[in-house]
C-alpha cells in the first residue's frame, strides 16, 4: 500500500523541507482508531522511515468539513472496531491484522524505535487510544487550547494498551498514573501541561504552523538530524525490552477483559444510556 492509496489518513510530505504531516481522516467518527486507520498509520510510519528525504513527521486529526467550531474538533476518539470494516478488506489485508494484538505492540515498538522525530499536534478531544498513541510516538506533543484528554478503560472494563501502564507511571509516578487510569478523568490542556504530559498549549489556529516550526528545527539546516536520531536511540533503546514486556501484558489483560462480563455491561450501559453494574468478572 503505497501513501496515495490511503482512505483513512493523509499522508502529505513537503519535498521541500522533508517535514510529513500525517492526519488522521475520519472526521465523522472523530478520528477514530479503527483496523484500517491503525493499518495505514502503520505503513506510513514504514514509508516515512523508508525515504531518506523524509525527516520529521507531524500527526493530527482532520476537522469535519461542515464545522468551523475549534471545541468540537477531535485529534482521535480512541480505539473503533467495526466488523463490517474487516469483512470488506482483501484477504492480504486480513492476512497482516492480528486481533489478538489488541494493545498494538506492532505499531507501538515500529513507533518507539524510529530514530526520526515525531511530534503530535493534538488538536481537539483525545480519548484513549487518541492519547495513548501520541504518548507512545511522540517526542514532542503541542495541544490546541481547546484539547483535552480521557482515559476511560477502567470505565469500559478493560485495561491500558500501546504501553501506556508502563509510560505513564515514568512520567507522572505511580499514584498519580493510577489515578488517573483508575477513574478516567478529563484533564483539560492546562492540566496535561501542569503534569508533563504535553511540551505546550498553542492558540488553536497556530497549532500546526507551531509544529513544522519545531520540526524544521529537529532536520537540517537548522538541526543535527544524526544527533537527534542517536539520542532518540539513546533514550529509548534501554526501554525497549520493558516496553515489549509492557505490551505483552496489556494484550493478556486485554484479550481476558474484552471476554468478560463486564466489558460487554460496559457496552450495554452506553446503549442504553445508564450506569453500568459491574460485577467485577
Amino acid at each position: 500500500m503505497e501513501a496515495n492509496e490511503f482512505s483513512n489518513i493523509i499522508y502529505d510530505k513537503d519535498d521541500q523541507t522533508g517535514i510529513v504531516l500525517v492526519t488522521i481522516n475520519r472526521p465523522e467518527i472523530k478520528n477514530a482508531l479503527s483496523i484500517l486507520v491503525l493499518l495505514e498509520l502503520y505503513r506510513s510510519v514504514e514509508i516515512f522511515d523508508n525515504n531518506e528525504t523524509a525527516m520529521a513527521m507531524i500527526i493530527t486529526g482532520a476537522k469535519a468539513a461542515d464545522s468551523n467550531d475549534p471545541t468540537k474538533e477531535a485529534f482521535s476518539s480512541g480505539g473503533y472496531f467495526n466488523p463490517a470494516e474487516l469483512e470488506s478488506l482483501d484477504d492480504d489485508t486480513k492476512a497482516e491484522i492480528d486481533l489478538t494484538d489488541i494493545a498494538q505492540k506492532k505499531l507501538c515498538l515500529k513507533l518507539w524505535q524510529l530514530n526520526k522525530p515525531i511530534i503530535a499536534a493534538i488538536n481537539g478531544l483525545a480519548i484513549g487510544g487518541g492519547f495513548t498513541v501520541p504518548l507512545a510516538c511522540a517526542d514532542l506533543i503541542y495541544v490546541s487550547e481547546h484539547a483535552w484528554v480521557k482515559l476511560p478503560f477502567i470505565s469500559l472494563g478493560i485495561i491500558p494498551e500501546l504501553a501506556s501502564s508502563y509510560l505513564l507511571p515514568r512520567i507522572l509516578g505511580f499514584q498519580r498514573a493510577k489515578e488517573i487510569l483508575f477513574f478516567g478523568e478529563k484533564l483539560d490542556a492546562r492540566k496535561l501541561l501542569d503534569l508533563g504530559l504535553v511540551n505546550k498549549i498553542l492558540p488553536h489556529n497556530e497549532l500546526i504552523a507551531y509544529s513544522k516550526e519545531i520540526a524544521l528545527k529537529l532536520v537540517p539546516p537548522q538541526g543535527a538530524s544524526l544527533a537527534v536520531g542517536l539520542t532518540k536511540q539513546a533514550l529509548h533503546g534501554p526501554l525497549i525490552e520493558a516496553v515489549s514486556r509492557a505490551l505483552d501484558v496489556e494484550n493478556e489483560g486485554l484479550n481476558k477483559t474484552f471476554a468478560s462480563a463486564d466489558f460487554w455491561e460496559s457496552l450495554a450501559a452506553r446503549k442504553e444510556k445508564r450506569q453500568p453494574d459491574f460485577k467485577g468478572a
